[in-house]
């Protein structure tokens, strides 16, 4: 039997969409679905936010009920109510991280280096990283100690330019995700927009969109029990 393994869900901290006037933050079912996938096969599941305390949610569907379990267990919740800071976390506690989604992280995912770090070391440590729609926004900061970014030469999954244009925020996101990666060295790899579509290289876990969720911590857990296993 695989034993019990430590997921560690990185939150964003940013709620303004640019100039919009429009709220932003995680997007709940990225967050959800993959800790339902994941504790349902016996791991355990962290939060932590950029800036630590309560970190703003986006996509709220309560007639979901993965979201309402989310919101609804007493672990989440205590934690959701003042999620830890990067600094405040010791990567060799986890297995694994696993960047949420949500427009709020092409804002602040790029720019924390207390972040990267703690994947850094998971990866480093033969751990797996994982992310989701935005949640690659995170993976852009990610320098290993060789100095190569982590997804050079990985094929990877991301929300792609073609479905930031049909959201319209092409000229609201900072930079262009999929653009981004590719100029980091990654392989991305597109479905249609809006289709699930999940990559797995190695140890490193991918989903284009929300719909690609739960294929994402289907794959992770795959990854962990692998691992696990070895």
């Amino acid at each position: 039997m695989p034993r019990t393994r430590k997921v560690l869900l990185a939150l964003t901290s940013h709620d303004r969409l640019g100039d919009t006037g429009r709220t932003t933050g995680f997007y709940l079912s990225e967050a959800a679905h993959p800790w339902k996938v994941l504790t349902g096969a016996g791991h355990e599941v962290d939060l932590v936010s950029v800036r630590g305390g309560r970190p703003p949610m986006d996509g709220v569907d309560t007639s979901d009920p993965v979201q309402q379990a989310f919101l609804d267990d007493p672990r989440i919740s205590a934690q959701l109510a003042a999620t830890r800071r990067p600094e405040d976390v010791d990567p060799a506690d986890y297995d694994a991280v696993l960047y949420v989604g949500g427009h709020g992280t092409m804002w602040d995912f790029p720019g924390s280096t207390a972040l990267a770090g703690i994947a850094r070391d998971v990866w480093e440590a033969g751990g797996a990283v994982a992310a989701v729609c935005h949640g690659p926004a995170g993976l852009v900061g990610i320098t290993l100690s060789d100095g190569s970014p982590l997804v050079a030469g990985r094929r990877l999954a991301a929300f792609t330019n073609a479905e930031e244009a049909a959201v319209g925020l092409t000229d609201v996101v900072p930079f262009h995700l999929q653009t981004r990666l590719e100029e980091l060295g990654a392989e991305h790899s597109a479905a249609e927009n809006f289709a699930a579509h999940v990559v797995v290289d190695g140890r490193l876990v991918t989903g284009q969109n929300p719909a690609s969720a739960t294929g994402v911590g289907e794959a992770l857990a795959e990854v962990l029990d692998r691992s696990a296993e070895a």
